[in-house]
C-alpha cells in the first residue's frame, strides 16, 4: 500500500466539550421551565387576605366567581341555575357523601352575588363550604 504525503497518521478524536455544553443548556432549560409548572385549580382572581386562613384538602370542588360575575365549576363555565345539579353530580349521591366546595370569589365581586352562589350550594346535601383567601 502506498502512503500519500497528504495523509496524516494522527488518530481521530471526538471533542465532547460542545456536547457537554448542550446537555447543560438543556438541563438548565428544564429546571427553569419546571419552576413555572404549578398546579392551579382555579382561574386567576384577586383573593382577599385573611389571617385565619387554613389549607383545605385537595380533593375538593372549586367554584370560581371572576370579576365579571361569571361562575365556573372546576374551570368549566356554568350558570347559577345549573350550579346545584353540577355540584351534586360531582359529590355523588347518598347520605354519607360529603364534599368540600371552595369558593374563589374575586374581592371586587358584589357580596350579593357570592351569597346567591353560597345559597345555591347549601341546597346540595352534604356540602361543606369554604371561601378561598390569601395569607397576608
Amino acid at each position: 500500500m502506498m502512503n500519500l504525503p497528504d495523509d496524516s497518521e494522527t488518530p481521530f478524536e471526538i471533542n465532547i466539550v460542545p456536547m457537554v455544553d448542550v446537555i447543560f443548556s438543556i438541563l438548565a432549560f428544564f429546571i427553569i421551565s419546571s419552576l413555572y409548572l404549578t398546579r392551579s385549580q382555579g382561574l386567576p382572581v384577586n383573593l382577599p387576605r385573611a389571617t385565619t386562613a387554613e389549607t383545605q384538602l385537595p380533593d375538593s370542588i372549586t367554584v370560581t366567581i371572576n370579576v365579571n360575575g361569571e361562575i365556573f365549576v372546576n374551570r368549566q363555565p356554568i350558570g347559577v341555575s345549573e350550579l346545584e345539579e353540577r355540584v351534586r353530580s360531582q359529590i355523588g349521591s347518598g347520605s354519607n357523601s360529603q364534599g368540600l366546595v371552595i369558593i374563589n370569589a374575586d374581592e371586587r365581586v358584589t357580596h350579593g352575588r357570592v351569597v346567591r352562589v353560597m345559597d345555591r350550594l347549601r341546597q346540595v346535601e352534604g356540602v361543606r363550604l369554604a371561601i378561598a383567601t390569601q395569607n397576608p
